[in-house]
């Protein structure tokens, strides 16, 4: 920090050396002829833009440095970041650890608040704001830090802990062979941890709903299943050891000695921290109840607001999105009453859905060759909108992007799709994930959606593009807001239908329908957590008002419970983009580009929806 303070302090004081040098002349020489007192006026200008750029260099140089002593203080987010610095080590989830974030925070906060604002430029600006309301936030938010359930159906240490290791630890060497073993040892602390923040969170009444426990408690029972834990195969880690150590270029014997070390802190360190924590939510599941929302914690009604206000960036209240959420659901159904006519089906609506949902031909089968048959079609999709990008974008990401299946061990509980980013320096390509366990709850004609939404142009777009981008600050190419990113997901599933795709009327059916997914979380999402919506009135809202499988709903709702307000970002993040873009063609005319539009959205890194206008704003205003 020192370091920080002392580069922008000279950087300051020679902007201030420079200004009083040209004052002292200017003063000395007003007795001087006109042409040459322009001149001085020249000089001086041009001095001032000097150390308006020398100022936004330092401020950069110090949002970079706070960033990433943020990042070397987590392992585990260096190695996402593909640096292997400490590689042996995870992230420290104590109490402890906690608090003397929250003091390292504060004291950023105060070294980023006495930069200049006016000596900036004004991408410098706006990277001081942002990084400003970032640490306040965080601090203010320090005291919900435990409104929450650390392990759920949808996330949590439990099964992050294997996933990690899987697709995240590369093995190029002894070496990393022998950090894996350690973070192997190291995961025992880790879930300990986990189960004294578990204790912390009872004390204060905040106890997950009976329906999660079924679901850590078996994810976490299934990492030590299997070899060295039993006679089975290959237990989940060590099966990925093994043949990560099998590829490297070393001699049979000390592959055998690293295996053998590696099936030693799987029994002596892994599997004891997951019984631990078993052990524990046995336990806790004894008192949980079936109270569903936010709204039952201390200052639950609170909580949710704050909550509502950092996913949507913006002051929009519960009842509002609530609102929204029923106009939007209400409009949905009349385009695809419409598509449902196009096609010659005679009935209702909701008897449509019922077609929709259950008839064969929109699903392969459970099988082998039906998941493989999905993913195949999935790349071609991928592929196809890869030809057609020089048609919608300026900027396009260097780092590739494949689709693969999610993994047994979590599939049973993940989501439906979701997208991992890449590495950043492209040792890592982005991931599209579709979760095949249940074929139902994949019908093909939603195929198309789902892998704009998560792939091209969705968020591999916006992510790999916003980590490649050049001269922004790091916390603003690595950091996110839900709204931004999410409604850049659900904005591009509309783009494909506006360059000619979704001919077949079925597949617009399946755009639409994940449109209507999305407004209906808006609706249950504050349903549950500010009008006390039960679990079944969510499932049966969806069930009522979409053409998605039960098990959908049922996972939906159950994200809801877990997730209080994140939901709520794909729509109101989307109205607002489509907003923008008319709000720039109407203005524009003839002049509107929609590249040169999504490279306004795309090139300034994910920011709040009220910076995005600005950035429009100002892209229109350049055109007029």
């Amino acid at each position: 920090m020192k370091l920080n303070k002392t580069f922008l302090a000279l950087a300051i004081a020679s902007s201030f050396a420079i200004t009083a040098c040209n004052d002292s002349k200017q003063t000395s020489n007003n007795t001087e002829s006109s042409a040459v007192s322009d001149q001085v006026a020249s000089a001086e200008a041009n001095i001032s833009e000097e150390q308006i750029k020398l100022a936004s260099v330092a401020a950069n140089k110090v949002f970079d440095e706070i960033y990433m002593a943020g990042v070397m203080r987590n392992p585990v987010f260096q190695t996402y970041l593909g640096i292997k610095d400490d590689y042996d080590k995870w992230f420290d989830l104590s109490a402890e650890a906690a608090e003397a974030e929250l003091t390292i925070v504060k004291k950023d906060l105060a070294t980023i608040a006495a930069i200049d604002e006016s000596k900036l430029d004004e991408q410098t600006k706006i990277s001081r704001k942002l990084y400003i309301q970032q640490l306040e936030n965080e601090i203010a938010d320090h005291q919900w830090r435990l409104h929450n359930y650390p392990v759920n159906q949808m996330f949590g240490t439990h099964s992050q802990i294997p996933a990690f290791l899987i697709n995240q630890h590369s093995i190029a060497n002894e070496k990393e062979a022998r950090d894996y073993i350690s973070r192997i040892k190291g995961a025992e602390k880790v879930l300990f941890d986990v189960v004294d923040n578990l204790k912390a969170r009872e004390a204060k009444g905040i106890i997950a709903p009976k329906f999660v426990f079924p679901h850590v408690i078996r994810d976490s029972k299934n990492i030590i299943v299997g070899a060295p834990f039993d006679n089975g195969d290959d237990s989940t880690i060590l099966s990925d050891f093994s043949r990560k150590v099998t590829a490297l270029e070393l001699d049979a014997e000390s592959k055998s000695v690293l295996i053998a070390e590696a099936k030693a802190a799987l029994i002596s360190s892994l599997k004891p921290g997951y019984d631990k924590l078993v052990s524990y939510l046995v336990t806790l599941e004894k008192k949980a109840d079936d109270k569903d929302g936010a709204w039952k914690f201390p200052e639950g009604e609170a909580f949710f607001n704050n909550a509502l206000a950092r996913t949507t960036t913006t002051d929009l209240t519960a009842n509002e999105i609530h609102k929204i959420g029923l106009d939007e659901v209400a409009r949905i159904h009349q385009e695809m009453t419409e598509i449902k006519n196009k096609v010659g089906f005679d009935g209702e609506l909701s008897e449509f859905f019922e077609f929709m949902r259950n008839d064969k031909q929109f699903y392969y089968d459970n099988t082998k060759e039906g998941k493989q048959q999905y993913l195949d079609e999935a790349v071609a999709l991928i592929d196809d909108m890869k030809s057609r990008l020089d048609s919608l974008f300026l900027t396009k990401p260097k780092a590739d992007m494949i689709v693969k299946q999610v993994e047994a061990f979590r599939e049973k509980s993940a989501g439906k799709a979701f997208y991992q980013q890449p590495a950043p320096d492209g040792s890592r390509p982005g991931i599209y994930y579709a979760n095949l366990y249940d074929m139902e709850a994949m019908p093909t004609y939603q195929m198309a959606a789902l892998a704009y939404h998560e792939g091209i142009p969705g968020h591999h777009m916006q992510i790999a593009i916003k980590q490649e981008l050049e001269g922004i600050p790091m916390f603003r190419k690595f950091g996110g807001y839900t709204a931004y990113t999410e409604g850049w997901g659900l904005y591009s599933e509309l783009i494909p239908k506006e360059i000619g795709l979704y001919e077949d009327p079925y597949s617009d059916f399946g755009r639409l329908a994940m449109e209507l997914w999305r407004a209906c979380r808006l609706v249950v999402d504050t349903g549950i957590h500010s009008q006390k919506w039960t679990r079944q009135q969510g499932i049966d809202y969806y069930v009522t008002n979409t053409p998605n499988a039960v098990s959908d709903a049922v996972k939906m709702v159950e994200r809801h419970i877990v997730m209080p307000s994140q939901a709520t970002a794909y729509k109101i993040g989307m109205l607002k983009i489509l907003e923008l873009r008319e709000k720039a063609k109407t203005a524009l005319g003839d002049k509107f580009d929609i590249r040169e539009f999504h490279d306004v959205i795309l090139k300034n890194g994910p920011v709040p929806l009220n910076v995005l206008e600005g950035f429009v704003d100002s892209y229109v205003a350049s055109k007029a």
